[in-house]
């Protein structure tokens, strides 16, 4: 089952391509990128994209570009909720890209039956802090909080007014929905989705996960309702948790490596929970090799914590060969995920959100 709120069973990425009609990232497209090529992209964490060739082609042509990605607050983060906006800083600093973050305070108050207002709203400020201490760039960088930022709803009611109910249900599903909030609440995410282009930019490109895709098929549908441009998407396979599954969840607190997880703390969940493609003991490691195919804490630093290919590369020969274990592998990607949390929670000491907020000029 995949929907903008729910995720659950194996995930065959394939099947997903069929069924929604986005396309696959193939190695003539990824040509087509400026170099050095982000690992997210270049090693397949960002695997299908809708006219993602359009978006790079108006790049190449110096018009104006933006970068809209956002995130549904319901809590605090953890590591696989920055995957969207480190692409859309390596956009920013590579394209030269504005980027939007809208932050849907609204959403999470509407679905998560037990989020009270108030937490929902200090839950957007917390977030939209913890994505700005990546490093972007001031006044090149906007955000949108929906409780906040509520000019948005005026831009959402033309939308709605596109959208019948049955188009809703057959989207989303919605089967889950309890509240005419929920029901309303896609028209404020294509609001989003659509921003960029309705305050004069050229070409927008939206990095979702895959479950989020229903959101632009919609947002593509209506845009020429409203003599808008679409959007560009570039769609991401989930990172899973440290035992395995589909997909970090917020629900699986052990399972999950929180942005303010301290030193010991990422030590100790990798060291206990993060699944191998080791052996059952060294002895038999040495001798036979280990599987980085099967392994997270390889797939952790293939998407995300290891730059350089070179080194990746000699990481995963070295584990067939039997000559690196499993401890040592933990221990390696421990401190790669402490040095970025570290560097993010220095970071965030120093942010004014204010001077990110947008400004109201939403027609």
């Amino acid at each position: 089952m995949i929907t903008p709120w729910e995720v659950k069973g194996k995930i065959d990425y394939e099947k997903i391509l069929r069924e929604f009609g986005a396309k696959k990232i193939d190695k003539k497209l990824i040509e087509k990128f400026k170099k050095p090529l982000t690992p997210l992209i270049k090693r397949g964490l960002y695997f299908a994209h809708r006219d993602l060739d359009k978006f790079l082609k108006s790049a190449e042509e110096g018009k104006k570009i933006a970068i809209l990605t956002g995130r549904g607050p319901s809590g605090k983060m953890h590591i696989g909720h920055l995957i969207p906006f480190i692409l859309a800083k390596w956009f920013q600093d590579n394209y030269d890209a504005d980027v939007i973050i809208p932050i849907s305070d609204d959403e999470k108050f509407y679905v998560k039956e037990k989020l009270s207002y108030e937490n929902a709203r200090k839950f957007a400020i917390e977030n939209a802090i913890n994505i700005l201490s990546l490093g972007f760039k001031k006044g090149k960088t906007k955000i949108l909080i929906d409780f906040e930022n509520t000019e948005i709803y005026r831009f959402a009611a033309r939308i709605a007014k596109k959208i019948t109910l049955s188009n809703v249900k057959e989207v989303y599903g919605m089967k889950n929905s309890t509240n005419i909030g929920w029901i309303f609440y896609p028209a404020i995410n294509i609001a989003h989705i659509l921003l960029p282009s309705l305050i004069g930019y050229d070409s927008t490109l939206v990095p979702i996960g895959i479950d989020q895709d229903p959101h632009v098929r919609l947002a593509r549908d209506i845009a020429p309702k409203l003599n808008l441009k679409k959007p560009a998407a570039i769609h991401s396979k989930f990172i899973p948790s440290l035992v395995g599954e589909s997909k970090m969840s917020t629900t699986l607190n052990e399972t999950a490596i929180w942005l303010d997880d301290n030193e010991e703390e990422i030590k100790r969940k990798l060291m206990k929970y993060a699944l191998t493609g080791g052996r059952d003991t060294a002895k038999e490691q040495i001798k036979l090799g280990g599987n980085p195919e099967k392994c997270i804490v390889f797939k952790y630093l293939e998407y995300i914590f290891e730059n350089d290919d070179k080194k990746l590369k000699e990481r995963n020969k070295e584990c067939k060969e039997g000559k690196i274990l499993c401890g040592e592998c933990k221990k390696y990607l421990a401190n790669k995920i402490y040095k970025l949390l570290n560097n993010l929670q220095q970071n965030k000491r120093s942010i004014k959100l204010e001077s990110y907020m947008l400004d109201s000029t939403i027609p």
